[in-house]
């Protein structure tokens, strides 16, 4: 590879007809829907909207036209993620596609991203209790108004350590819809669960340590 140029992308588009799956994703990070390609991009955008350091999210940000042995190549890498801290270059293929084509390409995405100083990654596929979890937690990412205070309660109550999901939803007045408040408190980390496996009532929840340090082990 002798020689590496890119230009910005100007537009996001799909049409009726193609094999992948595009869409729309909208990210509490950015208040703003960001577009997709397949099922595997949208749980990126998904992920990165939970960590909760999302600035903003690029899809396909530019096109790189670089030489190889073989000739002139372009790739436009599938999103840039600009987090807290350090951005993130990545592109999303599962394993099982990817061709020597693609790593040279990967290659190259890396190359750019070590040059800017940016992280980069390829998503190659992702864990099945890690895609329920997050995917139930978003069920609560949106703002909701708390007129009987149940979110006080679940504080207090996670405060006194870690506990069941179960146990603490049920030490609130109204269990049913403290539920819902527990998962939004959850997807905005001011409360915390093991991520080992999806939520249930047996998942353990502690107190957000950037709120306070709740005492016990998990």
């Amino acid at each position: 590879m002798d020689m590496l140029s890119s230009v910005p992308v100007r537009r996001f588009t799909w049409r009726t007809g193609q094999w992948h799956r595009p869409g729309l994703e909208y990210l509490v990070s950015t208040q703003r829907h960001h577009g997709f390609e397949s099922h595997e991009e949208e749980l990126l955008l998904l992920t990165a909207d939970f960590t909760g350091i999302l600035l903003e999210a690029l899809a396909q940000p530019f096109r790189m036209c670089f030489d190889t042995a073989e000739g002139r190549v372009e790739h436009t890498p599938d999103f840039l993620l600009l987090m807290r801290g350090i951005p993130f270059l990545i592109d999303v293929r599962p394993a099982h596609r990817i061709s020597f084509d693609d790593e040279v390409k990967f290659a190259a995405s890396a190359e750019i991203a070590l040059a800017m100083g940016w992280n980069y990654a390829v998503v190659t596929g992702w864990r099945d209790h890690v895609v329920g979890l997050v995917d139930s937690l978003s069920a609560g990412r949106r703002e909701i108004s708390d007129p009987l205070g149940l979110q006080p309660q679940l504080l207090a109550a996670a405060a006194e350590g870690p506990q069941p999901f179960g146990e603490l939803v049920e030490r609130c007045s109204l269990p049913a819809v403290g539920r819902a408040h527990a998962v939004h408190l959850l997807w905005h980390r001011r409360l915390g669960v093991e991520m080992s496996g999806p939520l249930r009532d047996s998942s353990m929840v502690r107190l957000s340590p950037a709120r306070q340090l709740a005492v016990g082990r998990w």
